[in-house]
């Protein structure tokens, strides 16, 4: 594999394009189960009726574990709204019902997100009235078993020179609660200081899906504190004060 060109660094690894592949490399220390687990989430949702890059095979590369998928040509999300502003209500629009439309598809042998986040809440630096609370919230929400990216953010969404949209980046994919995976991209918006636009975004969501804005505000504080285990300390405190917002 050729790593010599960089399209993007995260803080835990970096991603390579080499002729049609990318190649996700992990900092050396990643765990294992991780990677593995990451490279089946994604190929359990290739076949769904979503554009998904396919998984070619997972390796190791000089000691670090590497995904390797399908390269994407095309722009994302995030580039296109920075190109063309005056183009950001129509793009959002676009945005929201490709995730609406994600939600209508089925994993079964996913993560159960209400179990991923019961146990992301317990690891919290939260007090233990406060996780007793989120704890008691989330076991009173609606079992769904919908197909939540756990990520959906601008830059995860590659629009195709033949307008195609893709998905990528399924590393936090569960299923369950379609709500939940809405607050969390509002909340990726306002990490980003996107208020307004975070603000657009859940009022179409709730306006193509007649569903109750409260309803999903009563998701945030249990998807903050779930978030809030990993990630910058300026993001942890950002995090921690939406989880200790019990009630609307």
């Amino acid at each position: 594999m050729n790593l010599n060109n960089v399209i993007a660094v995260r803080s835990d690894k970096t991603v390579y394009r080499d002729g049609n592949y990318s190649i996700k490399v992990f900092n050396e220390g990643y765990a294992k189960t991780d990677v593995l687990n990451e490279a089946l989430n994604q190929a359990r949702v290739e076949n769904v009726g979503l554009n998904v890059p396919k998984v070619i095979e997972v390796m190791m590369i000089d000691g670090k574990w590497a995904i390797v998928s399908e390269y994407v040509e095309g722009k994302t999300l995030a580039a296109l709204i920075e190109e063309n502003p005056d183009k950001l209500d129509e793009y959002l629009d676009f945005f929201v019902k490709l995730q609406i439309e994600m939600h209508t598809k089925r994993v079964p042998l996913l993560t159960e997100l209400r179990d991923k986040m019961r146990n992301k809440i317990e690891e919290s630096s939260l007090d233990e009235t406060l996780k007793f609370d989120l704890r008691t919230r989330l076991k009173s929400m609606p079992r769904h078993h919908k197909l939540c990216h756990g990520d959906f953010d601008l830059s995860n969404i590659i629009i195709s020179p033949n307008g195609l949209a893709y998905i990528l980046d399924w590393s936090h994919v569960t299923q369950g609660n379609a709500s939940a995976d809405i607050a969390r991209t509002y909340l990726l918006f306002s990490l980003q200081g996107k208020d307004e636009l975070a603000k657009k975004y859940l009022q179409l969501f709730c306006q193509y899906t007649n569903t109750d804005i409260r309803y999903v505000q009563s998701w945030m504080p249990i998807v903050a504190a779930s978030q809030s285990v990993k990630g910058r300390e300026e993001e942890k405190e950002f995090l921690l004060s939406w989880a200790n917002v019990v009630d609307y």
